[in-house]
């Protein structure tokens, strides 16, 4: 089945380039804002005269035409700057990660670019030993914006520059992709495809001048460094960060303070901001489109988005590649034809963007760039639902094959999973047991911003899930273990990073927990924390003295010694306090024991057996004494009665502990037989 999206617009300026729209707008508006980034805000004349100037220093280090230009700094308006720079040079550029210099080298190392432009302080970081020519930026012009302040109404506009190199076919490399993968893959992205991509975008998003964007993604993912066209090739403002990437409290400020009215971001992100508003309609009024990418986002979060924004205001799922210049197929809540059930078990991909294609053949998703060209396996699963919506089905990188070589998709699992209250996210990993085969293994995580009904320490254990999951998932599909965590962690692109997950942590050798509920950072999942000996020993003190206490008002005379003999009195005295002693660490352990005797690994049933045999051992000799010496020892219906009530049980109690202790403790990644 294939999907295909038209576009009157395609075809009418063919002819052009990125750089060309870009410094149609320079010569058109000069004086409107640019990059806005406190101090370095740039207009578009400034911008265009800058990026002439690096420009002209490239062409002098020798750059021949169509050579590869790498971009690493943290300096975001300096970074826009060199991308122009490249273009005008007649080069092609690759933005590189200055943050985290390891990846950096790498993605240099896989690039293999002429030469590299970078800061002094991000230099020595990103050298990865290859010799490469360096070119530093900032060099000069560093004051060339000044103090930010109003455009002027009528701007005088600076002469035109010469030419710096001819226009490039469309069919020539502009920009090197690096794809999400695990290691960096550089993907050349045309001329022809970098514009088909902007106008395709601009067209749904319906772009005007008027437009601030904002893009949270780090500046080497594609969202950004194909992103950035969106603004600057539209006459719009592109909101940057000052000096370093996107906080949270940051983004936060620059939507509210610079009228940011393009959001992109991903899903996580997009939820951090806007959950916990004050209501519907409440967050970000400046706001009229909320551009979602770079992980799958799920109809009922999208839903939550769509109701916070104001009223008109566009939440769009974008599903894209680096190879199609980061566009694909879009979603809003107004393609569904009607409601759909279990919304937060599905994430709708919607149909392609205008020039695009999308085909689902045996399973996989294929999409046809903007401007045409061949299908591109995204691996990526997928089905093309009977409303004329792409449904993502999960990824082939995220199978595992089980034991005797079956083959598992996680996704449905985790769409499952994510089916029970409570649960925001979850990951579903095969994890190779120190004792056996790989196991299946969930990681669950509370709704990412706002108050969640239960936090992290009370997110379903492994017997709560595996009967939520009961005729959903097949047993042989069901994780055999959970563990809990505050959040999932992310790559750059915002996408759920399944290398960055913890290995579970066995109970033999599980560190002491923290009062939050986790072992340190992360921990495998348990109905709760034990109470510490402390306050055990001390609660239970207390309670035994409040059951010494009223003893008297339950039995009355049950502690009557008169006529007893020394030492028998007195040894009956401390029988007594021992008994109450008893019930009050009986108290303790039936509220607090449980969590403690879960730890051990061993079965639900034979552990929540033990927990009321060893709670009813301590608690009953207070009670089960005192009705004895009040009982006649010729009324035989209570003797009876007191037998089956207290001694029988406490001999079927005993057994029960016994069988408790001499039990083998569970494998953590194994089905406890009990249970079955």
């Amino acid at each position: 089945m294939t999907q295909g999206s038209e576009s009157v617009r395609f075809g009418k300026r063919t002819a052009d380039t990125v750089l060309q729209r870009f410094e149609q707008w320079a010569r058109d508006t000069p004086g409107a804002y640019a990059l806005i980034a406190g101090p370095e805000s740039l207009t578009y004349g400034q911008l265009d005269e800058r990026a002439d100037r690096l420009a002209h220093r490239l062409l002098a280090s020798g750059l021949p035409p169509g050579g590869l230009v790498a971009v690493g700094t943290a300096r975001q308006a300096e970074l826009v700057v060199a991308l122009l720079a490249a273009l005008k040079a007649g080069g092609t550029y690759v933005v590189v990660d200055a943050e985290t210099p390891l990846t950096g080298q790498r993605q240099l190392t896989a690039a293999e670019p002429f030469v590299l432009l970078t800061h002094l302080a991000h230099r020595a970081a990103l050298d990865n030993g290859s010799g490469l020519k360096v070119i530093r930026l900032g060099t000069e012009a560093d004051g060339i914006a000044g103090q930010r302040g109003e455009p002027a109404e009528h701007p005088e506009a600076p002469a035109p520059a010469p030419a710096l190199s001819p226009a490039p076919a469309p069919g020539r490399s502009a920009a090197l992709l690096f794809t999400g993968a695990a290691e960096p893959r550089a993907v050349p992205v045309s001329h022809g495809l970098l514009l088909a991509a902007h106008d395709s975008w601009a067209e749904v998003a319906r772009l005007t001048p008027a437009d601030r964007h904002l893009i949270t993604a780090g500046t080497d993912v594609t969202a950004f460094a194909a992103g950035w066209t969106g603004a600057l090739c539209s006459g719009g403002a592109l909101v940057l960060p000052r000096r370093s990437p996107w906080k949270p409290e940051d983004i936060r400020a620059a939507v509210e303070d610079e009228h940011v009215t393009v959001l992109h971001t991903d899903p996580a992100t997009a939820l951090e901001l806007l959950k916990g508003e004050e209501g519907p309609g409440t967050a970000y009024r400046s706001l009229r489109l909320l551009a979602v990418t770079g992980d799958r986002l799920y109809l009922d979060d999208q839903a939550a988005l769509q109701v916070l924004l104001r009223p008109g205001a566009r939440v769009l799922n974008v599903y894209g590649l680096a190879e199609s210049a980061g566009i694909g197929t879009w979603f809003e809540l107004p393609q569904l034809p009607r409601p759909l059930d279990d919304p937060e078990e599905l994430s709708l991909l919607g149909t392609p963007f205008p020039g695009c294609g999308v085909e689902v053949r045996d399973g996989q998703i294929r999409l046809t760039p903007p401007g045409g060209g061949d299908a591109i396996p995204t691996g990526d699963l997928g089905l093309l639902r009977e409303d004329g919506l792409l449904e993502f089905g999960g990824r082939l990188g995220d199978r595992v094959t089980l034991p005797g070589g079956r083959s598992v998709d996680p996704y449905p699992i985790e769409s499952a999973i994510r089916g029970h209250e409570g649960i925001g996210s979850v990951i579903v990993n095969a994890v190779d047991s120190a004792r056996g085969p790989r196991r299946l293994v969930a990681y669950v995580a509370p709704p990412v911003g706002g108050s969640s009904s239960r936090p992290a320490a009370l997110l379903p254990d492994i017997e709560e899930l595996r009967e939520h999951l009961s005729g959903k998932v097949p047993r042989e599909e069901t994780p055999r273990t959970v563990i809990r965590l505050r959040a999932l962690p992310r790559n750059r692109a915002g996408r759920e990073d399944r290398a960055a997950l913890p290995l579970p942590v066995l109970p033999a050798t599980a560190p002491k927990r923290s009062a939050g509920g986790s072992s340190g950072k992360y921990g495998a999942a348990t109905a709760g924390e034990p109470f510490p000996a402390s306050c055990a020993g001390g609660c239970g003190g207390v309670l035994g003295f409040v059951a010494f206490i009223l003893t008297n008002l339950f039995w009355p005379g049950s502690t009557d010694l008169t006529g007893v003999p020394q030492p028998w009195a007195f040894l009956f005295t401390v029988l007594y306090l021992f008994e109450c002693a008893a019930f009050g660490l009986g108290v303790v352990f039936l509220f607090g024991g449980r969590a403690r005797m879960r730890s051990r690994g061993r079965g639900r049933r034979i552990t929540a057996a033990a927990h009321v045999a060893v709670s009813y051992l301590l608690l009953a000799w207070w009670p089960q004494d005192n009705l004895y010496r009040l009982a006649a020892k010729q009324d035989w219906p209570r003797q009876a009665a007191l037998v089956y009530s207290f001694n029988i049980p406490l001999m079927i109690a005993g057994v029960v502990v016994a069988a408790y202790l001499v039990a083998k403790p569970a494998d953590p990644f194994d089905f406890d037989e009990d249970d079955d």
